[in-house]
């Protein structure tokens, strides 16, 4: 495939994670990384956005986790200095906040504050428009805005969340097709199969982040499941690291 029809995720002297995934990530694609806690999800969504903006892509990246402070930090622990793209607007940081009662991707008002009611986060996810105008929109971790919609949860106790979840596919294939790429991160044993598998099935891209214990050691994998619209060869599975001051690191192990 064509380099114009991928967006590259850059660092090629910084780590080998853009070759070995082919040489980026097809434009107009579904992206889906799946992985348990501590598998490194967030670490990968954050190599992604950095990468891509030094690859003069814009990026939106909304995290359930961090506030702007704890993800400036993180960053800096994984020597990717990001703050010139906020700056410059390269990147947008947005931080979810399922944890209170009011489920706010912006600040409340006061009716908000008054009612205290859940907010449909997915209905105001996909109205949000200024997040879906970069070229890849990072929702780290998707599972959590699903946990904590309570449309989207009354809909799974009626046994409906693969309604649910086909409706929110439609909306994204609908940015796919104007060439923009949506990566979702997931924690699969948080969610029921039914709510995560048509997700699966869509996805043009789907990695699942791999811990195994090696004596006192913990190895991290990248199983590729299936990469549509590749550029070069990608391999099936991509040994990786986390560290600090390095970030993502691909590892070259032998075979014992």
């Amino acid at each position: 495939m064509s380099s114009n029809n991928l967006y590259s995720l850059g660092l090629q002297d910084h780590d080998r994670l853009n070759n070995e995934l082919g040489g980026g990530i097809p434009r107009g694609s579904i992206v889906l990384i799946e992985g348990d806690y501590g598998a490194g999800k967030s670490a990968m969504s954050q190599r992604f956005s950095y990468g891509l903006c030094e690859t003069d892509h814009s990026v939106t990246l909304l995290s359930t986790e961090l506030t702007i402070r704890g993800f400036i930090d993180q960053m800096h622990s994984l020597s990717y200095g990001i703050e010139e793209h906020l700056l410059n607007e390269r990147l947008l940081f947005l931080h979810a906040d399922v944890d209170t009662g009011t489920h706010q991707l912006t600040a409340p008002t006061d009716s908000d504050e008054k009612d205290g009611q859940r907010k449909e986060l997915l209905n105001r996810l996909m109205k949000a428009e200024a997040m879906w105008e970069a070229d890849v929109v990072i929702i780290d971790t998707f599972d959590a805005i699903l946990r904590n919609d309570p449309t989207f949860e009354a809909l799974v106790r009626q046994n409906e969340e693969r309604q649910a979840a086909l409706e929110i596919i439609s909306f994204f294939r609908d940015l796919v097709t104007q060439g923009k790429v949506v990566v979702l991160t997931v924690d699969p044993s948080t969610v029921d199969e039914d709510a995560i598998g048509p997700f699966r099935a869509i996805a043009d891209v789907f990695m699942e982040l791999q811990m195994v214990e090696v004596g006192n050691d913990v190895r991290r994998n990248i199983s590729v499941k299936r990469f549509a619209g590749m550029g070069e060869q990608v391999g099936d599975s991509i040994g990786y690291s986390v560290r600090a001051d390095a970030g993502i690191v691909i590892e070259s192990r032998s075979v014992a």
